[in-house]
Protein backbone atom coordinates (compact mmCIF):
# COMPACT_ATOMS: atom_id res chain seq x y z
CA UNK A 1 0.00 0.00 0.00
CA UNK A 2 2.66 2.75 0.94
CA UNK A 3 4.75 1.76 -2.61
CA UNK A 4 1.14 2.25 -4.49
CA UNK A 5 0.42 6.11 -2.38
CA UNK A 6 4.05 6.93 -3.26
CA UNK A 7 3.48 5.93 -7.14
CA UNK A 8 0.65 7.77 -7.03
CA UNK A 9 1.85 11.08 -5.18
CA UNK A 10 4.70 10.78 -8.18
CA UNK A 11 2.23 11.10 -10.81
CA UNK A 12 0.56 13.81 -9.50
CA UNK A 13 0.83 17.70 -11.00
CA UNK A 14 3.00 20.53 -9.88
CA UNK A 15 0.27 23.25 -8.23
CA UNK A 16 2.02 26.43 -8.78
CA UNK A 17 1.21 29.90 -6.82
CA UNK A 18 -1.88 31.38 -8.67
CA UNK A 19 0.17 34.87 -8.92
CA UNK A 20 2.72 33.30 -10.82
CA UNK A 21 0.34 32.93 -14.09
CA UNK A 22 -0.38 36.50 -13.54
CA UNK A 23 3.34 37.40 -15.21
CA UNK A 24 3.49 37.45 -18.94
CA UNK A 25 6.85 36.61 -20.50
CA UNK A 26 8.47 39.17 -22.46
CA UNK A 27 8.11 39.41 -25.75
CA UNK A 28 11.58 40.27 -26.42
CA UNK A 29 12.83 37.66 -24.78
CA UNK A 30 10.46 35.06 -27.22
CA UNK A 31 11.97 37.40 -30.27
CA UNK A 32 15.62 36.52 -29.04
CA UNK A 33 14.78 32.87 -28.67
CA UNK A 34 13.24 32.59 -32.06
CA UNK A 35 16.54 34.82 -33.81
CA UNK A 36 19.12 32.04 -31.97
CA UNK A 37 18.32 29.68 -33.74
CA UNK A 38 18.49 31.36 -37.29
CA UNK A 39 22.08 32.50 -38.86
CA UNK A 40 23.23 35.18 -39.82
CA UNK A 41 20.90 37.35 -37.61
CA UNK A 42 21.93 41.39 -36.52
CA UNK A 43 19.98 41.85 -33.27
CA UNK A 44 19.02 46.13 -32.75
CA UNK A 45 16.70 44.47 -29.78
CA UNK A 46 18.80 44.92 -27.13
CA UNK A 47 18.75 47.15 -24.37
CA UNK A 48 22.49 46.78 -23.17
CA UNK A 49 25.49 48.67 -23.98
CA UNK A 50 28.60 47.03 -26.24
CA UNK A 51 30.77 48.34 -24.83
CA UNK A 52 33.27 46.80 -21.78
CA UNK A 53 33.34 47.90 -18.16
CA UNK A 54 36.12 50.50 -18.09
CA UNK A 55 39.07 49.04 -16.78
CA UNK A 56 39.59 51.16 -13.79
CA UNK A 57 36.33 49.37 -12.14
CA UNK A 58 37.34 46.15 -13.70
CA UNK A 59 40.69 46.37 -11.92
CA UNK A 60 39.43 47.30 -8.01
CA UNK A 61 37.05 44.48 -8.26
CA UNK A 62 39.59 42.32 -8.45
CA UNK A 63 41.87 44.15 -6.34
CA UNK A 64 38.65 43.68 -3.53
CA UNK A 65 38.50 40.32 -4.02
CA UNK A 66 42.27 39.86 -3.37
CA UNK A 67 41.99 41.77 0.15
CA UNK A 68 39.35 39.52 0.99
CA UNK A 69 35.78 41.17 0.02
CA UNK A 70 34.42 37.99 -0.03
CA UNK A 71 31.64 38.40 2.48
CA UNK A 72 28.40 39.60 3.80
CA UNK A 73 27.65 43.63 4.02
CA UNK A 74 24.95 45.55 5.77
CA UNK A 75 21.52 44.74 3.70
CA UNK A 76 21.73 48.16 2.95
CA UNK A 77 24.92 48.33 1.15
CA UNK A 78 28.39 49.44 2.21
CA UNK A 79 28.15 52.83 3.97
CA UNK A 80 31.23 54.25 1.98
CA UNK A 81 29.02 53.21 -1.37
CA UNK A 82 25.50 54.52 0.12
CA UNK A 83 27.95 58.16 1.27
CA UNK A 84 29.25 57.85 -2.76
CA UNK A 85 25.92 57.63 -4.05
CA UNK A 86 24.91 60.29 -1.75
CA UNK A 87 28.12 62.78 -3.13
CA UNK A 88 27.25 62.10 -6.33
CA UNK A 89 23.75 63.68 -6.13
CA UNK A 90 25.22 66.73 -4.75
CA UNK A 91 27.82 67.21 -7.06
CA UNK A 92 25.48 66.56 -10.00
CA UNK A 93 22.57 67.89 -9.29
CA UNK A 94 23.22 69.94 -5.86
CA UNK A 95 20.39 67.84 -4.27
CA UNK A 96 21.20 66.96 -0.75
CA UNK A 97 20.61 62.56 -0.07
CA UNK A 98 21.26 61.10 3.34
CA UNK A 99 23.14 58.06 3.48
CA UNK A 100 20.12 57.14 5.58
CA UNK A 101 17.93 57.18 2.29
CA UNK A 102 19.76 55.08 0.01
CA UNK A 103 19.93 51.12 -0.37
CA UNK A 104 22.15 49.31 -2.71
CA UNK A 105 19.83 46.90 -4.88
CA UNK A 106 20.80 44.09 -7.31
CA UNK A 107 19.99 46.53 -10.29
CA UNK A 108 17.49 48.69 -11.21
CA UNK A 109 15.34 45.91 -11.38
CA UNK A 110 15.26 45.09 -7.94
CA UNK A 111 14.99 48.71 -6.80
CA UNK A 112 11.66 49.05 -8.71
CA UNK A 113 10.82 45.76 -7.22
CA UNK A 114 11.21 46.46 -3.64
CA UNK A 115 9.10 49.84 -4.42
CA UNK A 116 6.20 48.24 -6.00
CA UNK A 117 6.32 45.04 -2.57
CA UNK A 118 6.53 48.07 -0.09
CA UNK A 119 4.25 50.58 -1.13
CA UNK A 120 1.56 49.09 -3.08
CA UNK A 121 -1.24 46.28 -1.33
CA UNK A 122 -4.33 45.03 -2.96
CA UNK A 123 -6.85 47.88 -3.49
CA UNK A 124 -4.25 50.52 -4.83
CA UNK A 125 -3.89 51.57 -8.27
CA UNK A 126 -0.16 52.42 -9.86
CA UNK A 127 -0.45 55.21 -12.97
CA UNK A 128 2.26 53.39 -15.81
CA UNK A 129 2.78 54.94 -19.10
CA UNK A 130 2.36 53.47 -22.26
CA UNK A 131 4.60 52.41 -23.87
CA UNK A 132 7.21 51.67 -21.00
CA UNK A 133 9.39 49.09 -19.75
CA UNK A 134 8.36 45.34 -19.45
CA UNK A 135 9.30 44.94 -15.76
CA UNK A 136 6.89 47.53 -14.56
CA UNK A 137 3.36 45.91 -15.12
CA UNK A 138 4.90 42.71 -13.86
CA UNK A 139 5.84 43.95 -10.81
CA UNK A 140 2.23 45.27 -10.00
CA UNK A 141 0.65 41.98 -11.01
CA UNK A 142 2.78 41.05 -8.09
CA UNK A 143 1.66 43.67 -5.41
CA UNK A 144 -1.81 42.68 -6.20
CA UNK A 145 -2.43 46.30 -7.84
CA UNK A 146 -4.68 47.86 -10.18
CA UNK A 147 -2.91 48.43 -13.59
CA UNK A 148 -4.01 52.21 -14.81
CA UNK A 149 -2.46 52.98 -18.36
CA UNK A 150 -1.53 56.65 -19.18
CA UNK A 151 -0.79 57.14 -22.84
CA UNK A 152 2.21 58.45 -24.44
CA UNK A 153 1.97 60.63 -27.66
CA UNK A 154 4.84 61.48 -30.17
CA UNK A 155 3.06 64.35 -30.73
CA UNK A 156 3.99 65.38 -26.89
CA UNK A 157 7.04 64.14 -26.96
CA UNK A 158 6.25 61.07 -25.33
CA UNK A 159 5.74 62.58 -22.27
CA UNK A 160 3.56 62.69 -19.81
CA UNK A 161 0.72 65.14 -19.78
CA UNK A 162 0.01 66.26 -16.40
CA UNK A 163 -3.85 67.54 -17.16
CA UNK A 164 -4.19 63.56 -18.06
CA UNK A 165 -2.54 62.42 -15.11
CA UNK A 166 -4.91 64.26 -13.25
CA UNK A 167 -7.97 63.15 -14.50
CA UNK A 168 -6.36 59.45 -14.14
CA UNK A 169 -6.08 59.81 -10.26
CA UNK A 170 -8.54 58.94 -7.75
CA UNK A 171 -9.05 57.92 -3.83
CA UNK A 172 -7.21 54.54 -5.09
CA UNK A 173 -4.16 55.73 -6.69
CA UNK A 174 -1.23 55.31 -4.34
CA UNK A 175 1.80 55.34 -6.97
CA UNK A 176 2.87 56.65 -10.52
CA UNK A 177 5.83 55.68 -12.58
CA UNK A 178 8.24 57.70 -14.41
CA UNK A 179 11.11 56.83 -16.73
CA UNK A 180 13.03 59.57 -18.60
CA UNK A 181 15.30 59.25 -20.54
CA UNK A 182 12.71 57.03 -21.25
CA UNK A 183 12.84 53.17 -22.83
CA UNK A 184 11.56 52.72 -25.06
CA UNK A 185 10.99 55.88 -26.68
CA UNK A 186 14.74 57.81 -26.13
CA UNK A 187 12.31 60.49 -24.81
CA UNK A 188 13.33 62.96 -21.79
CA UNK A 189 11.25 64.88 -19.62
CA UNK A 190 11.31 68.80 -19.73
CA UNK A 191 11.64 70.56 -16.29
CA UNK A 192 8.22 72.17 -16.29
CA UNK A 193 6.74 68.84 -16.88
CA UNK A 194 9.05 67.32 -13.93
CA UNK A 195 7.66 69.82 -11.71
CA UNK A 196 4.53 69.16 -12.49
CA UNK A 197 4.25 65.71 -12.38
CA UNK A 198 6.12 66.87 -8.67
CA UNK A 199 2.96 69.43 -7.51
CA UNK A 200 0.06 66.72 -8.50
CA UNK A 201 2.23 63.92 -6.28
CA UNK A 202 2.45 66.21 -3.03
CA UNK A 203 -1.01 67.82 -4.10
CA UNK A 204 -2.86 64.36 -4.35
CA UNK A 205 0.10 62.31 -1.88
CA UNK A 206 0.90 59.38 -4.38
CA UNK A 207 4.34 58.15 -5.18
CA UNK A 208 6.35 58.54 -7.83
CA UNK A 209 8.37 55.90 -8.24
CA UNK A 210 10.97 57.54 -11.29
CA UNK A 211 13.37 55.29 -12.82
CA UNK A 212 16.60 56.99 -14.22
CA UNK A 213 19.31 54.52 -15.38
CA UNK A 214 19.89 56.44 -18.95
CA UNK A 215 20.31 59.67 -17.24
CA UNK A 216 24.24 60.27 -18.50
CA UNK A 217 23.02 59.54 -22.21
CA UNK A 218 21.63 62.55 -22.97
CA UNK A 219 21.96 64.60 -26.96
CA UNK A 220 21.43 67.99 -28.11
CA UNK A 221 21.60 69.78 -25.88
CA UNK A 222 18.79 67.91 -23.50
CA UNK A 223 18.69 68.03 -19.83
CA UNK A 224 17.36 65.26 -17.24
CA UNK A 225 15.95 66.75 -14.03
CA UNK A 226 15.58 64.16 -11.39
CA UNK A 227 12.69 63.87 -10.16
CA UNK A 228 13.98 63.45 -5.68
CA UNK A 229 14.94 67.02 -6.77
CA UNK A 230 11.64 68.00 -6.73
CA UNK A 231 9.19 65.60 -4.74
CA UNK A 232 11.58 64.49 -2.20
CA UNK A 233 9.07 63.31 0.03
CA UNK A 234 7.25 60.83 -2.63
CA UNK A 235 9.63 59.73 -4.41
CA UNK A 236 11.14 56.45 -4.95
CA UNK A 237 14.25 57.35 -7.18
CA UNK A 238 15.50 53.92 -8.83
CA UNK A 239 18.80 54.14 -10.65
CA UNK A 240 21.42 51.30 -11.81
CA UNK A 241 25.27 51.29 -12.82
CA UNK A 242 24.42 49.37 -15.59
CA UNK A 243 23.53 51.48 -18.42
CA UNK A 244 25.96 54.66 -17.23
CA UNK A 245 29.70 52.22 -16.80
CA UNK A 246 28.61 49.14 -18.87
CA UNK A 247 28.28 47.05 -16.04
CA UNK A 248 24.66 44.84 -16.70
CA UNK A 249 26.39 41.87 -15.78
CA UNK A 250 27.15 43.25 -12.00
CA UNK A 251 23.58 43.51 -11.20
CA UNK A 252 24.38 46.71 -9.20
CA UNK A 253 21.62 49.10 -8.59
CA UNK A 254 20.05 51.53 -5.91
CA UNK A 255 17.32 53.03 -4.54
CA UNK A 256 16.67 56.79 -2.94
CA UNK A 257 13.32 57.14 -0.37
CA UNK A 258 12.76 58.66 2.17
CA UNK A 259 14.09 57.18 5.00
CA UNK A 260 11.06 55.42 6.69
CA UNK A 261 10.31 53.80 2.89
CA UNK A 262 14.42 52.72 2.74
CA UNK A 263 14.18 50.97 6.38
CA UNK A 264 10.49 49.19 4.81
CA UNK A 265 12.50 47.88 1.39
CA UNK A 266 15.78 46.85 3.74
CA UNK A 267 13.46 44.75 5.24
CA UNK A 268 11.78 43.27 2.63
CA UNK A 269 15.53 43.25 1.13
CA UNK A 270 17.27 41.18 3.27
CA UNK A 271 15.13 38.63 2.46
CA UNK A 272 14.82 38.24 -1.21
CA UNK A 273 19.12 38.65 -1.51
CA UNK A 274 20.58 39.72 1.74
CA UNK A 275 22.92 42.22 0.71
CA UNK A 276 24.44 43.17 -2.80
CA UNK A 277 27.66 41.22 -3.76
CA UNK A 278 30.80 42.76 -1.50
CA UNK A 279 33.29 43.11 -3.97
CA UNK A 280 30.97 44.44 -6.32
CA UNK A 281 29.73 47.55 -4.01
CA UNK A 282 34.40 48.31 -3.67
CA UNK A 283 33.71 48.56 -7.52
CA UNK A 284 30.74 51.50 -7.49
CA UNK A 285 32.30 53.71 -5.08
CA UNK A 286 35.57 53.47 -7.97
CA UNK A 287 32.97 53.77 -10.85
CA UNK A 288 31.42 57.01 -8.97
CA UNK A 289 34.51 58.94 -7.58
CA UNK A 290 37.27 58.43 -10.29
CA UNK A 291 37.42 60.18 -12.97
CA UNK A 292 38.55 57.79 -15.27
CA UNK A 293 35.10 56.12 -15.23
CA UNK A 294 33.48 59.17 -16.00
CA UNK A 295 35.80 59.97 -19.50
CA UNK A 296 34.58 56.24 -20.78
CA UNK A 297 30.98 57.60 -19.96
CA UNK A 298 31.80 60.34 -22.32
CA UNK A 299 32.99 58.95 -24.82
CA UNK A 300 30.28 56.48 -24.60
CA UNK A 301 27.49 59.19 -24.95
CA UNK A 302 29.86 60.50 -28.17
CA UNK A 303 29.77 57.35 -29.52
CA UNK A 304 25.89 56.56 -28.84
CA UNK A 305 25.50 60.41 -30.33
CA UNK A 306 26.81 59.27 -33.16
CA UNK A 307 25.14 55.80 -33.89
CA UNK A 308 21.97 57.92 -33.12
CA UNK A 309 22.59 60.44 -35.92
CA UNK A 310 23.39 57.49 -38.42
CA UNK A 311 20.25 55.55 -38.28
CA UNK A 312 18.11 58.61 -38.11
CA UNK A 313 19.62 59.34 -41.24
CA UNK A 314 19.21 56.08 -42.66
CA UNK A 315 15.09 55.75 -41.61
CA UNK A 316 14.57 59.51 -42.98
CA UNK A 317 15.27 58.09 -46.36
CA UNK A 318 13.94 54.62 -45.94
CA UNK A 319 10.45 53.93 -47.48
CA UNK A 320 7.70 52.53 -45.01
CA UNK A 321 9.48 53.96 -41.94
CA UNK A 322 9.90 57.02 -40.14
CA UNK A 323 11.18 58.05 -36.58
CA UNK A 324 10.94 60.01 -33.36
CA UNK A 325 13.81 61.63 -33.09
CA UNK A 326 15.40 60.62 -29.67
CA UNK A 327 17.19 62.89 -27.58
CA UNK A 328 18.23 60.44 -24.34
CA UNK A 329 19.27 56.84 -23.75
CA UNK A 330 19.97 54.49 -27.09
CA UNK A 331 16.95 53.65 -28.87
CA UNK A 332 14.78 55.06 -31.05
CA UNK A 333 10.77 54.12 -31.72
CA UNK A 334 10.29 54.16 -35.27
CA UNK A 335 6.91 54.07 -36.87
CA UNK A 336 5.89 51.52 -39.47
CA UNK A 337 3.86 52.85 -42.91
CA UNK A 338 0.40 52.04 -41.60
CA UNK A 339 -0.03 51.32 -45.28
CA UNK A 340 1.35 48.16 -44.71
CA UNK A 341 -1.19 46.92 -42.96
CA UNK A 342 1.10 44.87 -40.44
CA UNK A 343 0.80 45.41 -36.60
CA UNK A 344 4.12 46.05 -34.99
CA UNK A 345 4.61 41.95 -33.93
CA UNK A 346 4.01 41.08 -37.30
CA UNK A 347 6.43 43.61 -38.99
CA UNK A 348 9.19 42.32 -36.32
CA UNK A 349 8.87 38.99 -37.56
CA UNK A 350 8.86 39.57 -41.01
CA UNK A 351 11.51 41.95 -40.61
CA UNK A 352 13.52 39.01 -39.06
CA UNK A 353 12.47 36.56 -41.62
CA UNK A 354 13.41 38.68 -44.51
CA UNK A 355 16.24 40.77 -43.27
CA UNK A 356 17.27 38.62 -40.47
CA UNK A 357 17.28 41.76 -38.36
CA UNK A 358 15.79 41.40 -34.73
CA UNK A 359 13.88 44.47 -33.70
CA UNK A 360 11.20 44.92 -30.63
CA UNK A 361 7.76 45.45 -31.85
CA UNK A 362 5.67 48.81 -29.71
CA UNK A 363 3.39 46.21 -28.35
CA UNK A 364 6.03 44.70 -25.90
CA UNK A 365 6.28 47.57 -24.11
CA UNK A 366 1.98 48.42 -24.28
CA UNK A 367 -0.89 48.79 -26.29
CA UNK A 368 -0.14 52.52 -27.22
CA UNK A 369 2.77 51.03 -29.01
CA UNK A 370 1.25 49.56 -31.70
CA UNK A 371 2.38 50.94 -34.84
CA UNK A 372 6.35 51.61 -33.56
CA UNK A 373 9.35 49.11 -33.21
CA UNK A 374 11.91 49.74 -30.91
CA UNK A 375 15.45 49.41 -32.64
CA UNK A 376 18.45 49.65 -30.02
CA UNK A 377 21.70 51.62 -31.33
CA UNK A 378 23.74 50.15 -28.76
CA UNK A 379 26.20 47.86 -31.40
CA UNK A 380 28.98 48.43 -33.60
CA UNK A 381 28.62 51.01 -36.02
CA UNK A 382 29.39 48.58 -39.01
CA UNK A 383 26.80 46.49 -37.84
CA UNK A 384 24.20 49.40 -37.56
CA UNK A 385 25.24 50.06 -41.14
CA UNK A 386 24.54 46.25 -42.24
CA UNK A 387 21.49 46.82 -40.52
CA UNK A 388 20.46 49.20 -41.92
CA UNK A 389 21.31 48.16 -45.40
CA UNK A 390 19.43 44.81 -44.70
CA UNK A 391 16.01 46.71 -43.51
CA UNK A 392 16.27 49.28 -46.49
CA UNK A 393 16.66 46.60 -49.35
CA UNK A 394 14.05 44.50 -47.51
CA UNK A 395 11.63 47.61 -47.45
CA UNK A 396 12.25 48.49 -50.98
CA UNK A 397 10.81 45.34 -52.19
CA UNK A 398 7.66 45.72 -51.26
Amino acid sequence: MPGVMLMRYRKRKYFLAGRINLIQRSKIRELFEKASKMENVISLGIGEPDFNTPDVIVEVAKKALDEGYTHYTPNAGIPEVREAISEYYREFYKTDVPSNNIIVTAGAYEATYLAFESLLEKGDDVIIPDPAFVSYVEDAKIAEAGIIRIPLREENGFQIDPDELVDLITKRTRMIVINYPNNPTGAVLSKETVKAIADIAEDYNIYILSDEPYEHFLYDGARHYPMIKYAPDNTVLANSFSKTFAMTGWRLGFAIAPEQIIKDMIKLHAYVIGNVTSFVQVAAITALRDERSWEAVHQMRKTYNERRKLVLKYLKDMPHMDAFEPKGAFYIFARIDPELDMSSEDFANWLLEKAGVVVIPGTAFGKAGEGYVRISYATSRERLIDAMERIRRALSEI
